[in-house]
């Protein structure tokens, strides 16, 4: 399974929001895209798709840009998947009647782990793992 570059620039988009976010104040396309070195036209496409799926908003203007739509811990990465592929995890074998019932449920078991999974990984959550593992300190 490879996911595109397009999930890993939605995903950075939202996580650089997410820091951003108690500040209560838009974050420019350009500022956005520097960040991570994301080309600024693909990341306007990008937080068009992710605007439309309720994941962040914009603000016109001249202090206009890019804000969360909700809180961090209310966006999961299942949530950019679905924004970016329309499936978290999709196999075409899960629904192939000529496919192995042994072999489709298999499928299916791996489609709702992963599914769990983005599920439970919640930008807070990996801004509060990031900031628990930057303030350790190792001897």
């Amino acid at each position: 399974m490879k996911l595109s570059v397009k999930s890993d620039y939605a995903a950075r988009a939202l996580l650089s929001l997410a820091r951003k976010h108690h500040l209560g104040r838009p974050t420019k396309v350009e500022e956005l895209a520097g960040e991570y070195g994301i080309p600024p036209n693909y990341l306007v496409q990008i937080l068009i798709e992710l605007k439309a799926a309720g994941l962040v908003r914009s603000q016109r203007g001249k202090q206009g840009g890019y804000l969360l739509a909700k809180p961090p811990k209310d966006i999961s990465m299942a949530d950019v998947l679905r924004t970016v592929h329309g499936e978290v995890f999709e196999s075409p074998a899960a629904q192939d009647p000529r496919c192995p019932l042994e072999l489709r449920e298999a499928w299916l078991a791996i489609s709702q782990s992963v599914e769990e999974t983005a599920e439970n990984i919640t930008l807070q959550k990996i801004l509060d793992d990031y900031e628990k593992r930057s303030g350790m300190y190792y001897i």
